[in-house]
């Protein structure tokens, strides 16, 4: 599975491991939107065992930001390697998303 699922108080912490492609997005979105349906709110994915996002992997970001916040909640993302960093600044996503640098600047932000 290429998602570890953890909970920090009151955020829900996803680990995306290896990629985020069209053969695993649907599974990502499946565990945040449950999470959403049973009242988590505050989500943080965690990229630092990520290697690469498809642009489906990108579509499914965009799409679950903006279901959460359409239930008065956050998606942040944590620990993006340099070409992932590039990757959203090209695509101008770096300010759809709160991007921090690591999972414990993510939990004291939160």
């Amino acid at each position: 599975m290429p998602f570890i699922v953890e909970q920090s108080g009151a955020i829900t912490i996803i680990s995306v491991t290896g990629h985020l492609i069209v053969a695993n997005r649907q599974e990502l979105k499946h565990v945040v939107l449950e999470r959403l349906r049973t009242g988590d709110r505050e989500f943080l994915i965690d990229f630092a065992e990520t290697g690469y996002i498809d642009s489906s992997g990108l579509g499914v970001l965009v799409s679950l930001s903006k279901k959460v916040r359409e239930q008065g909640g956050e998606l942040r993302l944590a620990a993006l390697n340099e070409d992932l960093r590039t990757l959203f600044q090209l695509t101008k996503l770096d300010t759809l998303f709160t991007i921090v640098d690591s999972r414990e600047e993510g939990l004291r932000d939160g």
